[in-house]
């Protein structure tokens, strides 16, 4: 078959898209070496291919593009040639072309929705481990503290409820009088109500001098119902008061929820 037969027999479109049946893909591979137009003819057919798939598939890497082309020319199925005066060989080399790039770009499609689901998934086992790691860090401050108040360091003193305001209401105070630092107790304090807050007093009792040692709110508490003050004047007793968001200068009697001394501890 001389170079134009070739050409005009649609077997290189067949050739390019591996659907030339076996016994013909070396008549072919000869006819290259032998013509060398033949090698550009078939260049121009990858060409012509791959503009096709770019008219109608969204754009790709330079990556992707280059496992279309040896995808094109590594399949190889068997098909019956016919002949007829209308170059159907051609137009069947083209069919399978699209065909392959078709189940190209399905598959493409797949594989990046499976890289979505994967960084979805990634996403999520980040977000578990970080939530770990804080229940990990809080389990560790929570221990410490425990070992605080624990320690001979710290005195417990119980705080009973002021009958005149609230009998049911209880505190503990774990009191560091080295250190001047103090844990506090508030599980069985009332939930104070909206626009007030909790406000604790260190007592000297003769004469009475109350001093405040700071807030019952997030900026002091370290664990559920657990707050910890600090650097505040030696205590011979304390007392916790209702007050307005913010505090007071001197503590509301009138709202005063619990209150204990040094010596009341067990």
């Amino acid at each position: 078959m001389t170079e134009q037969e070739l050409i005009a027999s649609g077997k290189l479109e067949l050739y390019v898209c591996g659907s030339l049946p076996e016994n013909e893909v070396q008549e072919v591979e000869d006819a290259i070496a032998q013509y060398p137009n033949l090698k550009k003819e078939i260049e121009i057919i990858e060409s012509s291919l791959i503009q096709l798939a770019e008219g109608v598939a969204p754009p790709l890497s330079a990556m992707v593009w280059t496992y279309i082309l040896n995808s094109i020319k590594n399949v190889r199925n068997i098909t019956k040639e016919t002949s007829d005066t209308t170059n159907w060989k051609a137009i069947s080399g083209w069919a399978a072309a699209i065909l392959l790039l078709c189940g190209l770009f399905y598959f493409l499609n797949e594989n990046n929705a499976l890289q979505e689901e994967l960084e979805i998934t990634t996403t999520e086992t980040n977000n578990v481990k970080e939530q770990l790691e804080d229940v990990t860090e809080q389990k560790i401050k929570t221990e410490t503290i425990l070992a605080d108040i624990r320690s001979e360091a710290f005195t417990p003193i119980s705080l009973p409820g002021n009958q005149n305001v609230a009998p049911e209401a209880k505190a503990k105070i774990f009191y560091n009088k080295d250190q001047q630092v103090a844990y506090i107790d508030t599980k069985e304090l009332p939930t104070p109500p909206r626009g007030k807050v909790y406000q604790v007093w260190s007592l000297i009792m003769e004469p009475l001098t109350p001093t405040s040692m700071g807030l019952l709110d997030e900026a002091s508490l370290v664990d559920t119902g657990l707050y910890k003050l600090e650097n505040f004047p030696e205590a011979e007793g304390f007392g916790i008061t209702l007050e307005p968001e913010g505090g007071s200068e001197t503590p509301t009697l009138s709202q005063l929820y619990v209150l204990g001394t040094v010596n009341t501890a067990p």
